[in-house]
């Protein structure tokens, strides 16, 4: 079997994602799935190395990147336990590790994951890919979306345009227009400002359907704020994360009004169903709607996606066969499988990059 193991872990940060993935049939067969949650101390280190840079030393940066890589290794070892698999049956596991800077808007643009590969193949005794984004942001990409070029590999259809919606952290678009190469951007905030406006107000990880932002009404004048961000009128390629989209971010643009916790929330479910919708209208009108991601979960947030795109049809993955909450873990098995057979698995058509590329660093284990 060519089994492969993907490991993600996005902006939201709820849970390390690994899929267990046969590349050797057609179409991909998942073998297995599951999702290991982050230990809280953890979590909140890595929280800090990402709101407040300037205040984490060296050395915790250095012992979190390394704590990453064991809670990953665990969570791998974890799966093949559950699958019953043997690690010898993996031919690698592909690791996106944990993002805690994007900047591809500075002069030298970067972007770093952390989740030290070296330390995951030791504990695995399996070969890792991982470090995938670095090398487009080397060739002049934005390192940001990497999904589209695995969306039109297993979601390409030749009876009708799609818009693949990946709902993490951060939401991103891949348009699959019959008649055009794949591309695809990041269009804003996904569930980030939602969840962290939740926990703030209510102490819960996430608006579960969106119920308490149905428990208040869209403000029109702060959805206006919210839409004047000039991220959301750059034309592609662009990415953003959590350097932008965050609750300082938010919290400027709420200014003196007062405003209920609710509507705040029911405002950002808009504003979120709204950047989304635009990037349908805007570059594949018509096309069919198809959602990934945790978001993917949010009823409330669907509804009103399907209603500014309407009358296009809204649909989860899984419709197309794959479980919207691991779209992007077995993506990432599928990216190392690419690797290592020396194939290019980035899209200048998205991020921008020069050409296409060979992405991610291999860690082999001998």
């Amino acid at each position: 079997m060519g089994l492969y193991l993907g490991l993600m872990s996005g902006t939201s940060m709820d849970a390390i994602d690994a899929a267990l993935v046969d590349f050797e049939i057609t179409p991909l067969r998942t073998v297995a799935c599951t999702a290991t949650p982050f230990e809280p101390d953890l979590k909140r280190r890595i929280a800090a190395l990402i709101e407040s840079p300037d205040r984490v030393s060296l050395d915790e940066l250095g012992q979190v990147d390394v704590a990453i890589a064991r809670a990953f290794a665990e969570a791998a070892m974890a799966l093949l336990d559950v699958a019953g698999i043997p690690v010898g049956a993996v031919t690698a596991i592909g690791s996106h590790g944990q993002t805690i800077r994007h900047r591809p808007d500075l002069s030298p643009p970067f972007t770093t994951q952390v989740g030290d590969p070296s330390t995951l193949a030791e504990m695995t005794g399996i070969t890792v890919v991982a470090d995938f984004r670095r090398r487009d942001v080397a060739a002049g990409g934005q390192g940001a979306p990497l999904l589209p070029v695995f969306h039109d590999q297993v979601f390409r259809n030749d009876d009708e345009d799609r818009v693949i919606v990946n709902l993490g952290g951060i939401g991103n678009v891949t348009i699959l227009s019959r008649d055009a190469p794949v591309t695809g951007f990041d269009t804003g905030p996904g569930n980030r400002l939602l969840d962290a406006w939740i926990t703030e107000h209510q102490g819960l990880h996430f608006d579960a359907n969106g119920a308490w932002a149905a428990t208040g009404t869209c403000d029109p004048s702060l959805l206006q704020e919210l839409l004047d961000e000039p991220y959301l009128r750059q034309a592609p390629p662009k990415s953003t994360g959590r350097e932008l989209f965050n609750m300082p971010w938010l919290k400027s643009r709420l200014g003196l009004f007062d405003r209920r916790p609710q509507d705040v929330q029911a405002t950002l479910l808009e504003f979120t169903a709204q950047t989304v919708a635009a990037a349908v209208r805007q570059y594949a009108p018509g096309a069919a709607v198809y959602v990934c991601g945790g978001g993917a979960h949010n009823l409330g947030l669907l509804a009103a996606i399907a209603r500014l795109v309407a009358p296009n049809r809204v649909a989860s993955t899984a419709s197309l066969g794959l479980d919207p909450d691991y779209v992007e873990a077995i993506a990432f098995g599928w990216f190392a499988q690419r690797t290592l057979a020396g194939m290019t698995s980035s899209a200048a058509s998205v991020t921008g990059a020069r050409s296409p590329r060979i992405l991610g660093g291999v860690y082999r284990y001998a």
